[in-house]
């Protein structure tokens, strides 16, 4: 007879410092994460000062997030889905009337195949993303599975085998301006070899390099006129000069860092749970500390730490980090539920359909 360990966390389970609600509630915004290791976007959003709640939602495999104005995009294990908020329809939601502030429902489904996307992002001119199996920042289009716009100069075939392991981009005015990369090498999976000291910056409108021999580098963003990087192999958040190519520690903490998103004075980090038996995790030298996933919050003005959030149970990788600003509660559905059928967002006007008659306002 199989039995359950009763001391084990239920599904989900987390905790978090006693100001987090709080300062979530301060800055009027939800936290948007993505585990593609649970398979889950989940929501975090404040109750009240002292309460977060979560909103998990099953997709396969979710990796990165964008996010603008009243829309999202979600790169996952072969689709690009895109969503868009109706506040309209958060209110007649049909499974929970007047729950939500918001609601993101999916508009367009994107089929990419298996390319292993990573950062995604709106563009001034469309949607954007990394495509780390075939080394290659592309555009997300109806007519392709993706549209290469650029290959770094030390690739030389576009072909499927993950050379250099591209994983991180950043816009800037609203094209691709700054990526990260595990290494520079011209064959299968080469990056590998020196995973934890051979990593690089890139500027891709002039094909420079601004720093190289980083320390497995995610999740370049800009903000405010600055460009910030996440070091997962030293769990350090940095912020780099652009013409010297140095960069200072904003924040270093004991985890896996990966997944970084701003708002106001505040970073928002994301952390994962090291893998015991990965032969390349085991070299890290933050390997002894990162024993739990969740996200870590620093003032970043003064580098401060501000506090955390933790997973219990369930969420062991996290790739991706946003924010989703002035909304205290969304919902979302993905394509796997019915409801995603049922609400028609009209130019000025909405509708949730009655599988049983006409559609209802």
């Amino acid at each position: 007879m199989k039995t359950t360990n009763p001391s084990a966390p239920a599904p989900f389970t987390l905790e978090y410092s006693p100001n987090v609600p709080e300062l979530l509630l301060q800055l009027q915004c939800t936290l948007a994460i993505s585990t593609y290791q649970a398979g889950k976007l989940i929501f975090l959003s404040p109750v009240d000062v002292e309460r977060l709640i979560q909103l998990p939602r099953t997709f396969a495999k979710p990796m990165g997030i964008g996010v603008e104005g009243d829309r999202m995009v979600l790169a996952t294990k072969d689709e690009v889905i895109l969503f868009r908020n109706s506040p309209e329809l958060a209110t007649h939601y049909p499974r929970s009337p007047g729950t939500y502030d918001s609601f993101y429902m999916p508009r367009a489904t994107f089929y990419t195949g298996m390319v292993d996307l990573h950062d995604i992002d709106f563009g001034s001119d469309g949607i954007y993303a990394v495509n780390t199996s075939f080394s290659s920042v592309v555009k997300i289009t109806p007519d392709y599975s993706f549209e290469p716009v650029w290959t770094p100069p030390f690739i030389s075939a576009l072909v499927s085998e993950d050379r250099c392991h591209l994983n991180g981009l950043a816009l800037e005015n609203g094209r691709p301006r700054y990526v990260t990369a595990f290494g520079t090498g011209d064959s299968f999976q080469s990056w590998r070899e020196k995973v934890t000291e051979a990593g690089i910056l890139m500027d891709i409108t002039n094909n420079e390099m601004i720093a190289t021999g980083l320390k497995m580098p995610h999740s370049p963003r800009m903000y405010q006129g600055h460009l910030y990087v996440l070091f997962s192999a030293t769990g350090e958040l940095v912020r780099f000069d652009l013409d010297s190519g140095l960069y200072e520690v904003v924040y270093q903490i004991n985890g896996f860092v990966r997944g970084l998103a701003f708002h106001g004075d505040y970073a928002f980090i994301g952390l994962s749970r090291l893998r015991k038996n990965s032969s390349t995790f085991a070299k890290l030298p933050i390997a002894d500390y990162s024993d739990y996933a969740g996200v870590a919050i620093v003032h970043v003005p003064t580098g401060a730490y501000v506090g955390r959030i933790k997973y219990n149970a369930s969420v062991d990788e996290i790739y991706d980090v946003q924010v989703l600003p002035g909304s205290l509660r969304p919902g979302i559905v993905n394509t796997q539920r019915p409801e995603h059928k049922m609400g028609l967002h009209l130019p000025g006007a909405t509708f949730w359909a009655n599988p049983e008659g006409p559609p209802k306002s």
